[in-house]
């Protein structure tokens, strides 16, 4: 059976765009061999972007779904990283009583939520 998720891939018609989000903003170390299809470690699991178009919200089955969910030590300094890169918080710091997150859309419109599971 299935111990982890092994790997995620996301689309993005401007790869390079969508790694410096995940590198520079995210804060996810690029694997050395990344060429033109760049793979980030996460724990374990790769997360790699491909060349292509992503899924519009228009085709979701919810437009609150998110493609990927990143957990996170401390929310509040990750908005903080957000938000002086000028990314976009559309729904603000949401929560419920065992986490709180947040759910920003990458430079290619991949819906991504950072989790805090305080």
């Amino acid at each position: 059976m299935a111990s982890r998720i092994a790997v995620v891939a996301l689309w993005a018609e401007d790869v390079q765009a969508a790694a410096h989000f995940y590198r520079d903003v995210i804060g996810l170390p690029l694997a050395p061999h990344h060429s033109e299809r760049p793979h980030f470690d996460v724990a374990g699991t790769t997360l790699t972007i491909l060349p292509g178009h992503p899924i519009s919200p228009e085709q979701k089955a919810s437009a609150r779904f998110p493609m990927v969910a990143f957990a996170v030590d401390d929310l509040d300094r990750a908005v903080q990283r957000l938000q002086a890169h000028h990314v976009e918080l559309p729904w603000g710091i949401e929560g419920d009583s065992t986490s709180r997150w947040v759910m920003i859309r990458d430079p290619a419109g991949n819906l991504i939520e950072l989790v805090d599971f305080a």
